[in-house]
């Protein structure tokens, strides 16, 4: 088990190889996806295999949270993570951190029901409650420093080139 020690030495770690070979800081993540139900697909990341359904409400069997509350979960996680490898960073105790995270998602964009409204989260709102001995201001700061680091934030701020290729089999 990684203790926050062991976790501050990992960063300093990380950065020094990074420091030594630029190169060694592009890492590229991957994830494959494959349709087993009607809505169901099983999602490969790695050696893990999760599963992403919709709700009966919209022809899934409910089998596992669907897309887009996996990408809430993402923001969510990734949010809790940054907030953590930051405090490291800094030297700020976290007695306690939860990240909620909420977006409203309007499903006529998804069906094509009306030109004009978007298919995916038309707001996202985050919501950090956060204990710890330090003062008011060194958490404002670690918040900064987390929206201002955070993948997975970034992803949902700002537009990432995307391309898509198919083929046929």
């Amino acid at each position: 088990m990684t203790t926050t020690a062991s976790l501050k030495t990992i960063i300093e770690d990380t950065s020094a190889a990074v420091a030594a070979d630029p190169g060694a800081a592009s890492v590229t993540f991957a994830a494959e996806s494959d349709l087993v139900g009607v809505c169901e697909v099983d999602v490969r990341i790695g050696d893990k295999t999760v599963k992403i359904d919709e709700p009966q409400t919209l022809g899934g069997g409910g089998a596992g949270p669907n897309p887009v509350e996996f990408a809430l979960a993402a923001l969510g996680s990734c949010q809790a993570i940054t907030y953590r490898f930051w405090s490291e960073k800094l030297g700020l105790r976290l007695d306690a951190l939860r990240v909620q995270v909420r977006g409203d998602l309007d499903v006529r964009g998804l069906f094509g029901m009306q030109d004009g409204i978007r298919a995916g989260f038309g707001t996202v709102e985050i919501a950090v409650h956060l204990s710890g001995p330090e003062p008011a201001n060194r958490y404002a700061e670690l918040r900064r420093l987390v929206d201002e680091h955070c993948p997975v934030l970034d992803i949902f701020a700002n537009s990432v080139p995307v391309s898509t290729t198919m083929s046929l089999r």
